[in-house]
């Protein structure tokens, strides 16, 4: 049996914005990976279509700014991107994954073309200017990793 798990949003200021569960496929010193489903109602976002049970492998890391979460569609598996939020590494605690949502988002679609959402939001945030440093070398590191392995994005005909 894989073991559940209640996955806590926080905002800059440590409330509460978002709770959902989801399942753990694979816990290691440095992160956690999970499964989950869209729970919301179908929507289009920034052209990416999300669809209420869609799957989402959600990677959170215990020792960098931000998670990963790859979605595929519901109907058939089929990858649809990657969407990332910067924030405050993750904290496990027990049966509770809890990390604090800095605003600042990457969306990657599978043809490897980046979108960052949320940018307004994020320089309003009452941050200290080290977490706001370390959101900023976050994002960048994060497009330096889908940037490098833009190739495997690449549909046949591409």
């Amino acid at each position: 049996m894989t073991p559940a798990i209640t996955v806590l949003k926080l905002d800059a200021q440590g409330n509460q914005t978002w709770r959902y569960h989801g399942e753990i496929l694979q816990s290691l010193a440095d992160r956690v990976v999970l499964e989950a489903h869209f729970d919301r109602d179908d929507r289009i976002f920034h052209g990416m279509p999300l669809r209420r049970g869609d799957r989402f492998l959600e990677t959170y890391f215990t020792d960098r700014w931000y998670n990963i979460y790859e979605i595929h569609a519901r109907e058939d598996d089929t990858l649809r991107g990657w969407y990332c939020n910067i924030g405050k590494p993750a904290q496990l605690d027990g049966d509770r994954l809890s990390y604090v949502d800095l605003a600042l988002d990457l969306l990657v679609f599978p043809d490897g073309r980046q979108v960052v959402l949320d940018e307004d939001e994020f320089l309003e945030l009452d941050i200290s200017v080290t977490d706001r440093q370390q959101a900023l070398a976050a994002l960048d590191e994060l497009k330096q990793v889908f940037t490098s392995l833009e190739l495997s994005f690449r549909t046949p005909e591409g």
